[in-house]
């Protein structure tokens, strides 16, 4: 009895710690990610190489995310979870040295396109272990940890790493994830057991509905493209639309990402009880944040309301779109992971392209009406998905876990 309850105490404490790590490391990943966006000119004069180069540091790693999602977690959809995890950490730890120790462009480039293969890949397999550690009646607020940890690379990831540039030299701040890579990487490989994928509880959705997995997945991907139409953008708009000052718009930005921050900490507090209305909510949100800056962002007052408004729905948008592929996936959650994330990217770039193409045509503010009414389309979607009659479940579609519940 002594050993049975040791070993009880023992695992009550390794699931919260193995998802700490898993929030730990969705941060370093995001961080990772975005970093240059605040070392641009610092990257640019060390390398000799231009601005619009380095900035290819960032759309080339989420292309290289949005394309290899799928074709990954379906080449590891047979391998133990703790060995996947375990590699992608090493690869996040071993490409952030490189890229620290980089003396050239190429061989920077090459260090983010190994992070980017790995985060490809980490998206689609850490949600089903996170959740699949827990009770499922608390799915949602798992996700929203993961969530608020991914944001927090926006708040406090990216401007920290900025600062440390700045003092430091660029390759500070760009060999620090590879540390915090690192510690995920240990508490993983120590509590996380080893078990077969296909055997894990959140492996297979709960409710498997191939329609509603389409329409998520059409609804994410306008989603992203039409937030991305305008971020892009938001600085020049912040200047010259709504007339603050450059010091004004950094603080706005921090703001927004606080308010991004907060979004997905309500989201992931109701997400349990309210799935569906969550994801209609974040994104009909994101649709009048859009147009609203569009239509009297010109007004300082109303910038910033809208923006927040925004800012509020972005990151709730995909973390209900991920709760939705837990739920609804026809076959393997990391699977149906894997095409969220790859949809959700390859809409990320090209709403920044549609922003450019829109730019060059009108003016900034251009740019948030093509964004709102892209994000409108995926409220249509959405609704599109209720007013029809729902189709039949197929017997045998519901997929019986060991824990004698549909899976």
């Amino acid at each position: 009895m002594d050993e049975a309850a040791e070993r009880a105490r023992r695992t009550r404490w390794h699931r919260p710690a193995v998802l700490a790590a898993l929030m730990l490391a969705a941060f370093t990943f995001n961080t990772v990610e975005n970093l240059p966006i605040g070392l641009l000119e610092l990257i640019a004069e060390s390398l000799r190489v231009s601005v619009p180069a380095v900035g290819l540091l960032v759309t080339g790693y989420g292309v290289t995310v949005a394309v290899t999602s799928v074709p990954l977690a379906h080449v590891m959809r047979g391998v133990p979870r703790r060995h996947v995890l375990t590699g992608l950490l090493a690869a996040l730890v071993v490409s952030s040295l490189v890229a620290a120790l980089a003396t050239s462009y190429g061989l920077l480039l090459g260090a983010r396109l190994l992070s980017a293969l790995a985060q490809a890949l980490f998206w689609a397999v850490m949600g089903p272990v996170a959740v699949g550690l827990f009770a499922p009646e608390v799915r949602g607020r798992v996700l929203g940890a993961l969530s608020v940890a991914g944001s927090l690379a926006l708040v406090l990831g990216v401007p920290a790493g900025t600062w440390l540039g700045r003092r430091n030299g660029w390759p500070v701040p760009i060999a620090v994830p590879a540390a915090l890579g690192l510690v995920s990487l240990v508490i993983i490989a120590v509590l996380l057991p080893t078990t077969r994928p296909d055997e894990e509880q959140a492996a297979y959705g709960t409710r498997p509905d191939a329609r509603r997995f389409g329409t998520v997945l059409a609804a994410g991907a306008l989603s992203a493209a039409g937030a991305f139409a305008g971020f892009t953008y938001i600085v020049k708009f912040l200047g010259d639309m709504s007339g603050f000052s450059p010091s004004a718009v950094g603080v706005l930005l921090v703001v927004f990402g606080v308010a991004c921050l907060v979004g997905v900490s309500i989201t992931g507090a109701v997400l349990d009880r309210y799935p569906r209305a969550a994801l209609s909510s974040a994104v009909a949100t994101q649709a009048v944040g859009m147009l609203g800056l569009y239509a009297v962002g010109t007004d300082p007052v109303a910038a910033v309301v809208f923006l927040v408004l925004m800012g509020g729905a972005l990151g709730p948008v995909y973390m209900t779109a991920q709760n939705a592929m837990l739920h609804s996936a026809p076959g393997r959650t990391d699977i149906a992971l894997a095409a969220n994330s790859g949809a959700y990217n390859a809409g990320i770039a090209a709403g920044a392209a549609l922003g450019g193409l829109v730019l060059r045509l009108a003016d900034v503010r251009g740019t948030f009406l093509a964004g709102g009414l892209l994000t409108v389309g995926a409220c249509a979607v959405l609704l599109g998905a209720r007013v029809l009659p729902r189709e039949p479940n197929p017997a045998g579609q519901h997929r019986v876990g060991k824990t004698g519940r549909a899976d």
